[in-house]
C-alpha cells in the first residue's frame, strides 16, 4: 500500500484493515513515493510486510532481505518489520487465530535463528542465520524450508 487518502486511512483504522507493504517491489520498480508509514502509525493501522515474490515486480524470495528493505527504505523499526512478517501478516491473511505468533492452540511453525537479538534479522544482507525450522511442531531439514 503506497497511495492512500486521509479519508481512506480513517476508514482502514476503523475497519481494522492491515496495510500490506512490499518493499522489494518498491525497490525493483524504482518507486519514489514512499508508503505513508507515519500515517499508519498515527491511525494505529497494523503493517504487514511481504516479499510479493512476483517475477515481474518483485523477483525476491528472501524474507530476510525484505525485512532489511522495510527498515532501510520505509524506515520501519526492527520491531515493526518483524511484526509485519509474523502477526500482522497472519492478520492480513485472516489467519491470526492459528498463525503469526507462538501461543497455545496455534500452529507450531517457527525458525530458530543464530542471533543475539531479533533486530539482527533486519540488519544483514545476504546472510541467513537459520539454525533449523520447525513446521507443524516437527523439526524439518533446513534445505527443504523456504526461509
Amino acid at each position: 500500500l503506497e497511495y492512500v487518502s486521509e479519508e481512506s486511512l480513517k476508514a482502514m483504522s476503523e475497519a481494522g484493515t492491515v496495510a500490506v507493504l512490499l518493499p522489494a517491489a518498491f525497490y525493483y520498480l524504482r518507486e519514489t513515493s514512499l508508503p505513508p508509514i507515519e500515517q499508519f502509525r498515527k491511525y494505529a493501522i497494523p503493517m504487514a510486510v511481504s516479499t510479493d515474490s512476483n517475477p515481474g515486480t518483485s523477483p525476491t524470495l528472501s524474507l530476510l532481505t525484505t525485512l532489511n528493505m522495510a527498515c532501510t527504505l520505509f524506515r520501519l523499526t526492527p520491531e515493526e518489520a518483524l511484526k509485519g512478517v509474523t502477526i500482522n501478516a497472519a492478520k492480513a491473511l485472516g489467519l491470526q487465530e492459528t498463525q503469526g505468533s507462538l501461543a497455545d492452540g496455534k500452529h507450531a511453525d517457527f525458525v530458530v535463528w543464530d542471533i543475539q537479538r531479533p533486530a539482527e534479522l533486519t540488519y544483514w544482507i545476504g546472510y541467513n542465520p537459520c539454525q533449523y525450522v520447525v513446521k507443524s511442531g516437527k523439526k524439518i531439514d533446513y534445505s527443504s524450508s523456504n526461509t
